[in-house]
């Protein structure tokens, strides 16, 4: 179980909501939309099951990333809790992060010149209730040659990547278009966790000025 980040004691923080994430990004569009968090992430899991759909499996970590914070007893029903998952699907082949260069230029030989999927999920937990939902995003990537992947991975932006790429990033210069969610590629898609987060009584910038 790794330790807290950034953690709060909860004794001031009664429903306030608890980020079970240490992504940076999803901290970026939470801030973007004005909602008041705090990062508390422990260890899960991520291993694979046999037979697992990649739908299936994206749900089920952002599910168990909530459920892990969301056990801690000074957590439990006291707190909303958000986990999210966000997979790269090639092929109906997951694409996960890059092991080294090798990993990541097969993964990138795979997305050149054709669509592919990113799918999150976000699940978010309070006690006994659990609301989850899984957003699929298409997105074209351009032709790209043995040099462009050489010098993407040498700028250092493919690792700890899904995918070996990061949309907000310079990978961009790789995208042709997306259809559907841009900030669910980032890692959160913000209209739908809007929503999630308004039926636990997660205040955002708009709703805090209404």
């Amino acid at each position: 179980m790794s330790p807290p980040v950034n953690s709060v004691s909860p004794a001031g923080d009664v429903g306030r909501l608890v980020l079970a994430s240490a992504s940076p990004r999803r901290r970026e569009l939470l801030d973007q939309i004005g909602v008041s968090y705090r990062v508390l992430v422990h260890d899960t899991d991520e291993t694979l099951l046999s037979g697992e759909c990649p739908e299936a499996y994206v749900s089920r970590l952002a599910r168990q990333k909530a459920a892990s914070v969301n056990a801690l007893p000074e957590i439990f029903a006291r707190c909303p809790v958000l986990g999210a998952d966000t997979i790269v699907v090639c092929d109906n082949v997951i694409l996960g992060k890059p092991q080294d260069e090798a990993d990541a230029t097969r993964m990138l030989r795979m997305l050149a010149g054709r669509s592919h999927q990113v799918l999150t999920a976000v699940c978010v937990m309070q006690g006994n209730r659990a609301e989850v939902v899984t957003v699929h995003t298409r997105v074209w990537f351009r032709e790209l040659s043995d040099a462009d992947i050489a010098a993407y991975w040498r700028h250092g932006e493919p690792e700890g990547k899904a995918g070996a790429y990061a949309v907000q990033g310079s990978g961009a210069l790789f995208v042709e278009k997306i259809e559907g969610s841009y900030s669910g590629v980032v890692g959160l898609p913000l209209f739908e966790t809007g929503r999630l987060l308004a039926g636990f009584g997660i205040r955002n910038a708009l709703e805090s000025h209404a």
